[in-house]
C-alpha cells in the first residue's frame, strides 16, 4: 500500500481532529475541507492545508465532486471519511479508487455489502452464524410483511435495510399495528437514507446488545479489539459504552470474536468496522445484526483498553 503522505480529512468536528493527529503522528500532512458554517470551527485549526467547499450548511460535505476536486487541487493521495457523511458510501469509494485515491475505509464492495443489512445477514446465514428468525430479503409491501410477521410471530421489529442509529425502525405488537407502522418506518427510512426498504425480525425480550470492533490490513491480515456492551439503549440508539462488557461467559465471548473474525474475513473487510450482536442473558443464544463498515463514534471506548 502507498504512503499516505497527503490525506484529505472528510469531515467536521472530533473526528476530524483525532485524523488530523493521527496524520501528523505519522509524519503525514493533512488537509482539511470545511463548509461556512465552520469557517472558525476547530477540525480546520492545525491543519496543513484548508479548503472551503461550495455551498451552504452542511450539504458540501456530501458532495462527492467537490470533495474530490478539493482532493485533487491539493495534491492528497488519501481521504478520510471519519464516520458519518460519505463514510458509508459505496459510490464515494469506488469513486475515489477511479481517481487513483486512498480511500481510508472499506472497499466499495464491503460498503456495498454491509449497508444492506439483507444482505449482511443472508452472509452470516451462509456462515452458520445465528441470525434472528426473520424475513428472508427485502419486504416491499406491507403485505409481505405481514406474511414475514405471521410466520415468525408477534411481536417484531421492523428495521430499515439501510442505515441505522434508531431511524426507520418499530416495534410491532399486534397484526392491526403493522400497516401503520410499516408505512411510517419505510417513510423515515426513505427520508433518513435515501431507501425506504424494509425488513422485519422477531422482537427480543430485553436483550444485550454486544459489539465487536475489527480491524484488518490490505494483505489480509484481520484481528479483534475485543467487545464493548452498548445495552443500555434510548430509542435504539446507545446511551452508554462499557469496555469489555461485564460479567459476559468467556466461552460465550470467544464466540462472538471468532464470528466477527468470520463474516468480515469472508467479506475480505479492510480497515476499521464492528460487528453487532444480540445476547440472550438467560440461554447465552446470541444473533449477529448488522456490521457497521466504518469508524464508529465508540472507537474511543476501544482505545481505552
Amino acid at each position: 500500500m502507498k504512503s499516505l503522505h497527503r490525506v484529505l480529512i472528510a469531515k467536521r468536528g472530533e473526528i476530524a481532529i483525532r485524523i488530523r493527529r493521527a496524520i501528523h503522528s505519522r509524519g503525514g500532512e493533512a488537509v482539511a475541507v470545511y463548509a461556512g458554517i465552520d469557517s472558525a470551527s476547530l477540525h480546520i485549526q492545525g491543519c496543513d492545508v484548508v479548503r472551503r467547499l461550495p455551498g451552504s450548511g452542511i450539504a458540501p460535505y456530501l458532495d462527492i465532486d467537490a470533495i474530490i476536486a478539493a482532493a485533487r487541487d491539493t495534491a492528497c493521495n488519501a481521504i478520510h471519511p471519519g464516520y458519518g457523511f460519505l463514510a458509508e458510501n459505496a459510490e464515494f469509494a469506488q469513486r475515489c479508487a477511479e481517481e487513483g485515491i486512498t480511500f481510508v475505509g472499506p472497499s466499495p464492495s464491503a460498503l456495498a455489502l454491509f449497508g444492506d443489512k439483507t444482505r449482511a445477514r443472508t452472509l452470516a446465514q451462509q456462515l452458520d452464524i445465528p441470525v434472528i428468525p426473520g424475513s428472508e430479503g427485502v419486504l416491499h409491501d406491507v403485505v409481505q410483511a405481514m406474511q414475514a410477521a405471521d410466520r415468525v410471530g408477534f411481536p417484531v421489529m421492523l428495521k430499515a435495510a439501510a442505515g441505522g442509529g434508531g431511524r426507520g425502525m418499530r416495534v410491532v405488537t399486534h397484526a392491526q399495528d403493522l400497516a401503520a407502522a410499516f408505512d411510517r418506518a419505510s417513510s423515515e427510512a426513505l427520508a433518513a437514507f435515501g431507501n425506504g426498504a424494509m425488513f422485519l425480525e422477531r422482537q427480543l425480550d430485553r436483550p444485550r446488545h454486544i459489539e465487536v470492533q475489527i480491524l484488518g490490513d490490505t494483505t489480509g491480515n484481520l484481528l479483534h479489539l475485543h467487545e464493548r456492551d452498548c445495552s443500555v439503549q434510548r430509542r435504539h440508539q446507545k446511551v452508554i459504552e462499557i469496555a469489555p462488557a461485564p460479567n459476559l461467559d468467556p466461552a460465550l465471548r470467544d464466540r462472538l470474536l471468532s464470528d466477527a473474525i468470520k463474516l468480515t474475513r469472508t467479506a475480505s473487510y479492510v480497515n476499521a468496522g464492528t460487528v453487532e450482536f444480540l445476547v440472550i442473558p438467560e440461554s447465552g443464544e446470541y444473533f449477529f445484526i448488522e456490521c457497521n463498515p466504518r469508524l464508529q463514534v465508540e472507537h474511543t471506548v476501544t482505545e481505552q483498553i
